[in-house]
């Protein structure tokens, strides 16, 4: 009986593990091709790299459940690398950031991941999610966009009049509004509706409107899987010992293993099976983007829009995301003609509204409410990306971060105390670091010239080197002014 009851229990969850692969499949396609197209690449380049997520990473350890494959957040980076390094150079780029995401993962850094500022990560999102929209709104009307986010916001204003004056660029960027408006509307809809994923039914819809009508709109360029794939060379590697290619890497490493870390997180609070591990997480990450670089393919993250949609599909398995790569494979290798009707402005749409979801403008009222410091982190980075660069705009954020933290913990107090005889004792408690001696000087330097001083640093936990000689320089200048010395009893801690 028990037996009986296991087969069945077994059935049901391949039953629902396959249902589940179908449905992140359904899910993950027209992403693939979007997120390829949007980066410069070929859009074959994303389904090598969703295949690899699924067949490669799906079989390793460390998330159960979720999903990895092109990211929406990695196109501006790419798009970036492409367009400065040539796509020959991009596998080298993903295949080295792959192999730092392995040796970290092997190192135990994988659980500090979880150490990074949430303000940093959701400024980080959003920035990509602003220059993602700025720059997709022009893919949507069929016009090239302007390099940079400041250019992109300048061209603006033409990109408006090429709309209304342009019959072509108007006629595309309504089929891009309309997948658009379908993307919003479809979770709205009843659920045996939403039975199809709503990405996939509005590249659909805009392509059945686009070939009925027999609309002159660009389309998805095909060259075919193999032919798409081109190994990076030996002087592709070459490119790599420039400082502007370092960076590149390394912004590839950071992002691409916090988003997928911070991914982990999230699908670990959607269902009850096996908890991340982080580490091997890190370098089962770190195994796929190596085989995507080798590849010539663009890197790959744990994606929570496709991972999300695995477990509220039912899966218990891995089964489910490995499937989700066969089912890619599948596609790619029989039906690659069906990629070549899709109108780009329909994959645009499809980014526009995945960059508008990574900007979290929900969020930022209470967040200013509760945590004034972090809304300011996430603006200021989002603004920084948008502004300069995403490895730049990144990095401000984490010192932005740090300085944050720093000040907050920097907490100082100033006891005075008379005793007899017109002795004074100065007792500072807390933790003395540079950025709260201006003040702290002021209080001691504001204390009578002309009085005997005893300054007590025994309750403070912590003294930076210029805290100690800020303090030592005033005991001494106060010395030269006194006939008997300021004593300085020790802090507990330097």
């Amino acid at each position: 009986m028990f037996s009986q009851l296991s087969q069945l229990k077994d059935q049901r969850v391949l039953r629902r593990d396959i249902l589940a692969s179908l449905v992140v499949f359904l899910v993950a396609l027209p992403l693939c091709v979007g997120v390829a197209v949007a980066s410069g690449v070929p859009a074959e380049l994303g389904l090598v790299t969703g295949i690899v997520g699924g067949l490669v990473v799906g079989c390793l350890p460390g998330s159960s459940l979720q999903v990895s494959g092109p990211a929406a957040g990695l196109t501006v980076l790419v798009y970036e690398a492409v367009t400065d390094f040539g796509l020959g150079a991009l596998g080298a780029i993903v295949l080295v950031s792959g192999l730092l995401q392995l040796a970290l993962g092997a190192l135990g850094f994988g659980r500090w991941f979880r150490a990074i500022s949430v303000a940093v990560v959701q400024g980080m999102l959003a920035g990509i999610g602003l220059v993602l929209v700025l720059g997709q709104v022009y893919a949507m009307a069929d016009t090239a966009q302007p390099s940079g986010g400041l250019g992109k916001l300048a061209g603006l204003p033409g990109l408006a009049l090429d709309i209304i004056t342009d019959g072509t660029a108007l006629v595309a960027f309504l089929v891009g509004a309309g997948t658009v408006a379908v993307l919003i509307a479809w979770p709205r809809l009843p659920a045996r509706v939403r039975v199809v994923p709503g990405p996939l039914a509005a590249v659909a819809l805009a392509t059945g409107v686009t070939l009925l009508l027999d609309l002159p709109l660009a389309k998805v360029e095909v060259q075919g899987l193999l032919e798409s794939i081109r190994p990076p060379g030996t002087e592709d590697f070459g490119q790599l010992a420039g400082v502007a290619a370092i960076g590149t890497v390394l912004a590839f490493t950071l992002i691409a293993s916090a988003e997928s870390l911070f991914s982990a997180a999230a699908v670990d609070r959607m269902h009850d099976g096996p908890r991340t591990d982080y580490n091997k997480e890190l370098m089962a990450q770190g195994v796929g983007n190596t085989l995507c670089g080798a590849l010539g393919a663009l890197p790959m993250t744990a994606v929570i829009v496709r991972s999300a949609a695995n477990v509220q599909a039912g899966a218990r398995t891995p089964l489910s995301r490995i499937l989700h790569g066969l089912w890619l494979l599948l596609f790619a290798a029989l039906l690659p003609a069906a990629i070549g009707v899709i109108p780009l402005a329909a994959l645009a749409a499809v980014l526009v509204h995945a960059g508008c979801k990574l900007v979290p403008v929900k969020d930022m009222a209470p967040l200013w409410r509760e945590h004034r410091g972090e809304a300011v982190i996430l603006a200021i980075t989002a603004v920084a990306i948008l502004v300069t660069n995403l490895f730049e705009g990144v990095i401000l954020g984490l010192l932005l971060a740090v300085i944050k933290t720093a000040w907050e913990i920097s907490h100082l107090h100033l006891d005075v105390r008379e005793l007899t005889g017109g002795r004074m004792v100065v007792s500072i408690t807390g933790n003395a670091t540079f950025l709260r001696l201006p003040k702290t000087m002021e209080q001691l330097e504001a204390l009578p010239k002309d009085r005997p001083i005893e300054l007590d640093l025994s309750g403070l936990h912590h003294v930076d080197h210029a805290c100690r000689i800020a303090l030592e320089n005033w005991a001494l200048r106060h010395n030269d002014a006194e006939t008997e010395p300021v004593r300085m009893n020790p802090p507990t801690t330097a």
